[in-house]
């Protein structure tokens, strides 16, 4: 496991719980994550991870099994890496979560969106949903602000991908499928009736909200 610090910096841990407790210490910039870790696995630390930090994950993996793919974005990874790669690949995926989240980060002057239950505040960089806050990661954050800015239009997925990935992601629809849930989970978990995006078969999703 290492870690990328504000000066490039490279810091190893040689198991899963050194790895939370480096990771604590050091507050890193990007988490590459060994999904194969002795003791705790890459899973539960990234899980452990996400209770307090936003900060991307990419994981690095043998296995190339979908399932493990999905439950790897589902604990809050930001992408996925299956074993071999060389380190242009690697130096890639961490340039573009860097991207991703650095966007997903930076506010704007607009006026915040209202509509029914959803305050979407651009300037504080902040999602409200029936008056409670929504725990938004910049990259999920970064995905709302798409659906919210093309209101009431579908999305294309395509467009999703390019705005928010990259075009070079433009076959990863597990990353668009697992990051459209985890904003409905926790959307739903404020307000167990909220639907805020809608699916449209095979086109694209779209922000669902009513006054």
């Amino acid at each position: 496991m290492l870690f990328v610090g504000n000066d490039a910096e490279l810091i190893e841990a040689p198991d899963g719980t050194n790895a939370i407790q480096r990771f604590r210490e050091t507050n890193p910039d990007v988490v590459i994550l060994d999904l194969d870790l002795p003791g705790i696995d890459g899973f539960q630390v990234c899980s452990t991870i996400r209770q307090t930090s936003e900060v991307p994950v990419i994981m690095l993996t043998a296995r190339g099994g979908e399932v493990d793919k999905v439950k790897g974005l589902e604990m809050g990874a930001d992408d996925y890496i299956t074993k071999p790669f060389s380190h242009l690949e690697l130096l890639a995926r961490v340039r573009a979560v860097l991207r991703r989240y650095q966007l997903g980060a930076v506010g704007s002057d607009e006026q915040p969106f209202d509509k029914g239950p959803l305050h979407f505040n651009f300037a504080a960089h902040s999602v409200e949903y029936s008056g409670e806050q929504v725990p938004l990661t910049p990259l999920e954050w970064n995905l709302m602000y798409h659906l919210v800015k093309n209101y009431p239009n579908v999305v294309e997925h395509r467009t999703l991908f390019a705005k928010v990935w990259g075009r070079e992601y433009i076959d990863e629809m597990d990353y668009l499928k697992v990051h459209v849930q985890r904003i409905r989970s926790k959307s739903g978990s404020v307000n167990t009736s909220a639907d805020i995006i809608a699916n449209e078969r095979g086109v694209g999703y779209r922000l669902s909200v009513s006054e």
